[in-house]
């Protein structure tokens, strides 16, 4: 039986929620990020049409479009009306899995016994739309690689399906950016011997793009040919992240403390970024020595940047640690979690800074995570949970 896998992303979606409070914003150029310094978080299609793009400097892309509306963003906003759109979803949905705020995988293999998968498919986002306000596109194809590629060539204009047959002749002349995870190291380097078309990979040796690229060479290599098993993995919402420090001597140490909690925010954020999650509620927990346990929370704009939990942090541990007595053991939890990548969902940070993080998270992907780290976090050995 051929599977048929569904992609739905929710157009523009940052854009569309401004839209859907405030219908003046329709129809004008209009930009959701931070301050001059800051980036692009998303904007509109009219914005789009002069050269503006998510990621990008906020001072470019004023260049590019200086009629634009610029609004800062409100990621409570868009985790609520994505949890919305997840709820209609999963109503309907045999399996579904819940890539990030705005996008979805749906396995919907045998469907076509009983309804047309592409009608239901149809009728589903039309009910997303009615219920939610919010636009939905959508692809549908043989597994979530075709039918990704297929949802961002469909935009705006209406909605594919590539069925096996067409695959091939779908994905051959598109560029290799398409590819989802082809990052632009990898671009540059294909680019400069002359693949720069889908064709072009899929008709190299495999042996030859690993020898290249490495590992995930042949994964690359499987996914030009229109060759994806990856299955759509049930959806379960991760509620929170945390790490503990029992010490083996009870401690009053206070700079050694903040020194410890520090290695462990970083490493907490590290784990946010690489599985692309944000966090909106961070708690410390601190046990003294007669085991008497004490905690305190605070909300905060959806983040997974080190220097503002750790600022957060820090002020908790100040007013909780309040009795002077020695601590046997402190705690850091993040929770209200949603998904989200690091680079778009920031609306306070600089470019220089993203920089910063991407450039530490690239050492730590390649030689551990601590590889790279503040001098005062040296010593410490957290255990995350």
């Amino acid at each position: 039986m051929e599977r048929a896998i569904v992609h739905m992303d929710l157009d523009t979606f940052f854009v569309s929620c401004e839209r859907l409070s405030d219908s003046r914003l329709s129809g004008i150029p209009l930009i959701i990020g931070g301050g001059d310094r800051g980036v692009v978080a998303s904007c509109s299609y009219e914005a789009r049409y002069f050269g503006v793009r998510a990621a990008m400097p906020m001072k470019m892309a004023l260049l590019l479009c200086p009629q634009a509306k610029v609004i800062k963003g409100d990621m409570d906003r868009y985790s609520n009306l994505s949890h919305d759109v997840t709820s209609v979803i999963e109503a309907n949905a045999p399996l579904m899995e819940k890539a990030s705020i705005d996008e979805f995988y749906l396995d919907i293999t045998g469907m076509d016994k009983f309804y047309g998968a592409y009608s239901w498919t149809d009728e589903l986002s039309k009910t997303i739309t009615k219920e939610t306000g919010l636009p939905m596109s959508f692809a549908l194809s043989v597994n979530k690689t075709v039918s990704k590629i297929a949802t961002g060539e469909g935009k705006p204009s209406g909605n594919l399906q590539i069925s096996e047959p067409m695959v091939r002749g779908f994905l051959n002349p598109l560029s290799i950016r398409k590819i989802p995870m082809l990052g632009e190291v990898t671009f540059n380097l294909l680019s400069r011997i002359g693949i720069r078309n889908i064709q072009t990979l899929s008709e190299m040796p495999a042996e030859v793009l690993q020898q290249m690229i490495g590992k995930n060479g042949l994964e690359l290599w499987k996914k030009a040919q229109g060759i994806d098993n990856n299955p759509v993995e049930p959806y379960r919402e991760r509620k929170s992240i945390s790490t503990e420090n029992t010490f083996d001597q009870d401690t009053i140490d206070i700079p050694k403390l903040k020194s410890l909690m520090m290695g462990m925010v970083e490493k907490l954020a590290f784990q946010l970024r690489s599985e692309q999650w944000l966090t909106s509620t961070v708690t410390v927990k601190i046990r003294y020595a007669n085991f008497d346990t004490e905690t305190k929370q605070s909300r905060v704009a959806y983040t997974s940047a080190d220097h503002t939990l750790t600022k957060v942090v820090m002020e908790l541990f100040e007013k909780l640690y309040q009795r002077r007595m020695r601590l046997r053991m402190v705690g850091i939890q993040l929770s209200g979690l949603v998904r989200g990548t690091y680079q778009i969902n920031i609306f306070e940070d600089t470019v220089e800074m993203m920089s910063l993080y991407q450039a530490m998270d690239k050492m730590k992907n390649r030689f551990g995570t601590n590889a790279v780290m503040r001098c005062a976090a040296l010593d410490t050995k957290p255990k995350t949970k």
